[in-house]
């Protein structure tokens, strides 16, 4: 891996990220809010990347999307893009946060705010990486581009145009790296130390509506099944055991990786389950939480309603499940497992949105290993660990015709910490912004060149 260009850091990195979290670019409520501070946004990268936007072409290319294009010497290689969104969750008002979440605090080494984690720090990592390297006059390897989309929370239309756009013009990206994974510390009860966990793939998304009919009336004398019963009944039918557990390629390597870094018994039972996929789907879902959610489909019943008052049984009910599917199934069956499961031909199953699961990226190849050099840089103490991510990204847009997508942000944060995206006080160390910088810097520096 080449050497880091000699530069100087911009001081201020924490300051920047907090005017960035000041404007409230909450995609869920755009019809509210309307564009103007998500074209304040853009407009702010302006401001306090100088040389990114004037060296960068850029293009938007949807009223959310931007693409930025760095030239390289070698037009003809095949590019590196790296993603982030700057839109954020909604704030619930009744959250009780220590500071506002959208003032930005910088208190206690950290900077607090949605979007710190979730995914305005990551991104702000990414341009100060570009611009460090400006200053320097440093031109990299092969083409970079920027990719952000403002609104991946609300499904990622803008990223589905910016990926539809290098499809028409026939690029196939050599490495794609968004959101997804992070540097985490202990990552098994038998795994010590900081691992960065690089999502090889992602799970698929569909959310469906669970809907049942009833005859409306009076309260005072119901039927012995109302639509609310018949929902409600179809709803607890939907356990965590509903889909089967399996283990994908990507878990194997993972518990691998982990058992090369501990010794003793450890290391006997970490190899052992790398080598016996099944047993690990069954270990795995028993023990529940992120390690049940790695090998299942996993389902959330996230929204319920039926009924105009309290005394009139309501001739409808509905409810809204989101469910993240496991490698290998698809949203079909996804779906004719909820009929089977629901078992009643009077509940209908509306898909809302769905995406399919990613195929798996390799993690022995030149760019996981880029990305690796990379985290030896930022984290020297961590190693880079395959893994499956759960949520779903903007990158889902991109896997279809780039089979080098990645999903890592270069960032360490605590289980308390991940916490806290999408949920109260979020906030990302100040520290890690730096680090996260280095990571950047150490991958455009480090990038073989093309042919």
């Amino acid at each position: 891996m080449p050497e880091n260009p000699n530069i100087v850091v911009r001081a201020g990195a924490a300051e920047r990220l907090s005017r960035m979290i000041q404007l409230p670019t909450v995609s869920a409520e755009l019809e509210t809010r309307g564009l103007t501070d998500f074209d304040a946004f853009i407009d702010l990268i302006g401001e306090l990347y100088p040389l990114t936007v004037a060296t960068l072409e850029h293009e938007k290319l949807h009223d959310l999307g931007h693409l930025y294009r760095w030239r390289s010497n070698n037009p003809t290689a095949q590019p590196v893009i790296l993603m982030a969104h700057y839109d954020v969750v909604p704030v619930d008002e009744s959250d009780d946060w220590t500071y506002p979440p959208f003032a930005g605090q910088i208190a206690n080494g950290n900077v607090y705010g949605r979007g710190t984690l979730d995914d305005k720090g990551p991104l702000l990592v990414i341009l100060e990486a570009v611009e460090n390297l400006l200053a320097a006059g440093f031109t990299p390897a092969r083409d970079v581009y920027l990719s952000f989309g403002g609104n991946e929370e609300s499904f990622g239309s803008a990223a589905v145009e910016i990926a539809a756009e290098l499809q028409r013009r026939n690029i196939v990206p050599w490495l794609v790296i968004d959101e997804g994974g992070a540097v985490v510390v202990d990552p098994l009860p038998i795994v010590k130390g900081q691992s960065a966990m690089v999502g090889v793939g992602e799970k698929g998304l569909v959310t469906v509506k669970l809907t049942a009919r009833g005859d409306g009336g009076h309260a005072s004398f119901p039927p012995a099944l109302t639509a609310v019963g018949r929902v409600s009944r179809a709803v607890n039918r939907l356990t965590p055991s509903t889909f089967s557990a399996r283990s994908p390629k990507a878990i194997s390597r993972m518990l691998s990786t982990f058992a090369n870094r501990v010794s003793g018994p450890p290391s006997f039972v970490l190899k052992a389950l790398a080598a016996l996929p099944p047993v690990t789907a069954r270990v795995f879902a028993k023990l529940g939480g992120e390690p049940a959610a790695m090998v299942r489909t996993t389902v959330a019943p996230t929204m319920l309603s039926g009924g105009t008052a309290d005394n009139v049984l309501p001739s409808q009910a509905s409810a809204t499940v989101n469910l993240r599917i496991a490698l290998g199934e698809t949203v079909a069956s996804t779906v004719k497992r909820l009929h089977k499961r629901i078992n009643d031909p009077l509940i209908s199953i509306e898909v809302v949105s769905g995406s399919e699961p990613s195929p798996e990226s390799s993690a022995d190849n030149e760019q996981f290993a880029a990305i690796a050099a990379a985290v030896g840089v930022s984290h020297p103490d961590a190693i880079a660990v395959p893994y499956i991510v759960f949520a779903a990204t903007d990158s889902r847009h991109f896997h279809t015709f780039s089979p080098a997508t990645y999903r890592f942000a270069p960032l360490l944060m605590s289980s308390a910490q991940r916490a806290t995206i999408h949920g109260v006080d979020e906030f990302v160390e100040i520290a890690e912004l730096e680090r996260g910088e280095q990571f950047h810097r150490a991958l455009i520096a480090g990038l073989p060149a093309g042919r």
